[in-house]
This record gives C-alpha cells, sequence and structure tokens, in this order.
C-alpha cells in the first residue's frame, strides 16, 4: 500500500493549482495535484505541509488543510490510496521546485488536462465540492 497526500490549492478566482510532472519521473508531462508521499511516522497533514514546503516553497497551518476526496488505483505491484485536500490559505508564492510547469485552472477545465489515472476521478469531486 502507498499512502500519498494532495492539496488542491483554491486561489481566490476559484482556480486550481496543478504541477506538472517532469521528465525522468514516472508519468511525465502529466498534469497533477502538488503533494508526495507520507512517511512513516507522518500524520496526512504534516506530510503534506512538508511536501507543500519542498515542491512549492510555501507553509502553511494543518489546521487550514480540509479533506476533500480520495482516489484508490492499482499502481503494478502496489495500491496507490491517495487522499485530497483542499487548501485555501497559505504563506508564499507557489513556485514549480520539482515540477516542469505550474498552472492554475478552473475546475471544469481540468478534465481537459493528461493526468494520472488516480488523479482523474478526484476532478469531479473537486468540481461538486466547489460549485
Amino acid at each position: 500500500m502507498l499512502l500519498v497526500v494532495a492539496a488542491a490549492l483554491i486561489d481566490p478566482e476559484g482556480r486550481v493549482l496543478v504541477q506538472k510532472r517532469p521528465e525522468g519521473k514516472p508519468m511525465p508531462g502529466l498534469w497533477e495535484f502538488p503533494g508526495g508521499k507520507i512517511e512513516a511516522g507522518e500524520s496526512p497533514e504534516a506530510a503534506l505541509a512538508r511536501e507543500l514546503r519542498e515542491e512549492l516553497g510555501i507553509t502553511l497551518d494543518a489546521d487550514a488543510l480540509t479533506p476533500a476526496a480520495f482516489a484508490s488505483e492499482a499502481l503494478g505491484e502496489r495500491h496507490l490510496v491517495l487522499l485530497l485536500y483542499v487548501l485555501r490559505d497559505w504563506d508564499g508564492v507557489p513556485e514549480a521546485h520539482h515540477a516542469s510547469a505550474l498552472d492554475w485552472v478552473r475546475p471544469g477545465d481540468m478534465r481537459a488536462l493528461a493526468m494520472p489515472p488516480a488523479d482523474v476521478p478526484l476532478v469531479d469531486a473537486l468540481e461538486r465540492l466547489l460549485d
């Protein structure tokens, strides 16, 4: 079992931040929600705060994370469980530290993006949540 956390950062205009996976990583060129693996001994919220600091250079209060949805997806010999949180309040300006690009998109426009299989069902859940 591979436990992963991700965030849907929502800006004041209702757009969601997505990042593009870089070359040299699995699924290069696909757009995804920022986040990453939960390390041993970490809570999901602590892991997401750490990942967003590493990936985007932002800081946040873990209490600002709102659980939104999850996805479950076979991933080769492993099984991925992806926990998605909504975040509307953070400190700093997101920058692509590990991704090849960042983009702010409306939830309805996310369907047109090539995304990893586990992220795809989260788009519908997120759109329902933000309507």
